[in-house]
C-alpha cells in the first residue's frame, strides 16, 4: 500500500487520543462514511500507537465481521506500516493473536470475528484494554456489547469504523445518534478525505453505484433502500445478443422451487466477462402442475445440450435436488452462498462493471429486473419476496461461482468438502 500525506481528517483520527488534544477525554471514536475514504488504515495505525502510548503487557481486541475479512482489511495492511516505523510484529495466526513489541514494550492483539449472535461467546471472560471494530455495522449488537464489556481496564477506549447501512440499524441508533451521551467522538469521511485516491479512481467508484447504494457508499449517508433493486437494469441497451464467438467455460446457477418458480441460468465466459446466454424457468402455479427433481434435472440437461459445464451452484435449501445432481455425477455442484444483501451489492457491482451481461433471450431475467423491488421498511434492508427467482440465481452465480472459480482446483476441492 502506498501512503501519501494524510488528510486533515485522517490526522485527527490518528491523534485524537494524544495528551492535550481537545478530543483526548472521549471514551470512543466513531468513523463512518463512504467506501475508500481511508478511515480503516488511519484508525488501525492510531489504535496500535495509542495502545503503546498508554499500556505495556496488556491485551487488546481487533474485531471484524470474520477473521478472514479482518486479516484482509486490517492486519495485512497494517503490519508492514508499523514495522517500517520500528515495531516488531509476530503473527500467531493459529491462535488468532498478533504479538507486537516496541522499545521494550509488548502488547497482544487478539483477532475476533463477529459474524452472528453466537460470536459473543468467543470473547467472554477476557480482560481488554481496548477494542477496534472494523465494519462494526456488519456485526450483531450482542457481540459488540460483549466486547465492550470486556474493556474493564482504566483508560480503555473503543474504536468503531463502518460504511452506512439503513437508518434503523442498531449501531446508527445506539451510537451515532447518541454519540454525545456515549462520550464518543464522531467523524464522517468521504473519498475526498483520502489523498491516496486519484481523481480517476474516485470517478470509477462513483460509476459503480447508483440510487440508494450511491448515497450510502459514495456520499456516506444512512438511508433506507427503496424502489427497484437494480434501477438501471430497465434500459434496453443493457441487454445483449448472445455472442457468436466461442466461450472458454460454461456454468449454471439455479434457484430451486416447488410451489415457487425454479430458475436456472446458463452462463458462458469470454475473457473476464460472463454472459447469461440462456435460461430454464418453470412456474408451477402458472403452468398448473409441479415438476419433480428428476423432471427439473432433465430440462436443465436439455438446456446444457452438448456443452461441458465447469461448475453449478444451487439454492442451498434445495438439499434433495443437490443430492440428485451429485448422484448423476455429470456436473460439479455446490450449495450457493446465500447472504441476500451482500449478494445484491456484489451483483450490482458486477453489472455496473460489465463483469456479467444478460442476453436478450433471457426474458424472465429481464422481466424480473423491472419488478424486483425493496420492501419499504426502514428497520432493515429486505427486498420483497416476489419476482426474485432469476434474481436469486443470478446472485448465487456472482457470489459463489464468480467468487470461487478463478482457480479450478480450489473450486473443486471446495465442492468436495461441501
Amino acid at each position: 500500500m502506498e501512503l501519501k500525506a494524510f488528510s486533515k481528517k485522517q490526522m485527527i483520527a490518528m491523534s485524537w487520543w494524544v495528551k492535550n488534544s481537545k478530543y483526548e477525554n472521549f471514551d470512543a471514536i466513531i468513523c463512518d462514511g463512504s467506501i475508500r475514504s481511508g478511515k480503516t488504515i488511519c484508525m488501525s495505525i492510531s489504535f496500535i500507537l495509542w495502545a503503546f502510548y498508554k499500556f505495556n503487557g496488556h491485551a487488546f481486541a481487533l474485531c471484524g465481521k470474520t477473521i478472514r475479512s479482518l486479516k484482509r482489511n486490517v492486519v495485512t495492511p497494517i503490519i508492514p506500516i508499523v514495522e517500517k516505523i520500528g515495531f516488531k510484529c509476530k503473527s500467531r495466526f493459529s491462535e488468532n493473536v498478533l504479538e507486537i513489541s516496541f522499545d521494550g514494550r509488548k502488547n497482544l492483539f487478539y483477532l475476533f470475528g463477529g459474524k452472528d449472535e453466537s460470536s459473543a461467546s468467543l470473547i467472554q471472560g477476557m480482560t481488554l484494554s481496548g477494542v477496534l471494530f472494523d465494519e462494526v455495522a456488519l456485526m450483531p449488537q450482542s457481540f459488540v456489547e460483549q466486547a465492550i464489556a470486556r474493556c474493564s481496564v482504566l483508560n480503555s477506549k473503543f474504536w468503531f469504523n463502518c460504511n452506512p447501512e439503513y437508518p434503523g440499524h442498531w449501531f446508527y441508533k445506539e451510537w451515532i445518534l447518541k454519540a454525545d451521551e456515549r462520550n464518543a467522538f464522531y467523524l464522517h469521511f468521504t473519498m475526498d478525505d483520502n489523498p491516496s485516491l486519484s481523481i480517476e479512481l474516485k470517478n470509477r467508484y462513483r460509476r459503480l453505484y447508483s440510487g440508494t447504494f450511491y448515497q450510502r457508499f459514495i456520499e456516506g449517508k444512512w438511508v433506507a433502500l427503496e424502489g427497484l433493486v437494480y434501477p438501471y437494469m430497465t434500459q434496453p441497451h443493457l441487454f445483449y445478443d448472445v455472442p457468436k464467438c466461442g466461450f472458454s467455460k460454461y456454468a449454471l446457477s439455479c434457484d430451486y422451487g416447488t410451489v415457487n418458480p425454479t430458475s436456472c441460468g446458463l452462463w458462458g465466459q469470454i475473457e473476464n466477462t460472463w454472459y447469461r446466454i440462456d435460461e430454464y424457468y418453470y412456474d408451477s402455479r402458472a403452468e398448473g402442475q409441479s415438476r419433480t427433481d428428476e423432471e427439473h434435472y432433465k430440462f436443465i440437461c436439455d438446456l446444457i445440450g452438448k456443452r461441458k459445464i465447469s461448475y453449478m451452484t444451487v439454492d442451498p435449501s434445495a438439499a434433495s435436488f443437490i443430492t440428485l445432481i451429485k448422484r448423476y455425477g455429470k456436473i460439479h455442484v455446490i450449495p450457493a452462498k446465500n447472504n441476500v444483501i451482500d449478494g445484491i451489492r456484489e451483483v450490482s457491482t458486477a453489472l455496473k462493471r460489465g463483469d456479467i451481461k444478460i442476453c436478450k433471450n433471457c426474458v424472465n431475467s429481464i422481466r424480473e429486473f423491472s419488478l424486483y423491488r425493496w420492501n419499504d421498511n426502514k428497520s432493515r434492508d429486505i427486498p420483497i419476496k416476489e419476482n426474485d427467482h432469476a434474481m436469486d440465481d443470478i446472485r448465487y452465480f456472482v457470489t459463489t461461482i464468480m467468487a470461487t472459480h478463478d482457480d479450478d482446483d480450489d473450486f473443486f476441492a471446495l465442492s468436495a468438502q461441501r
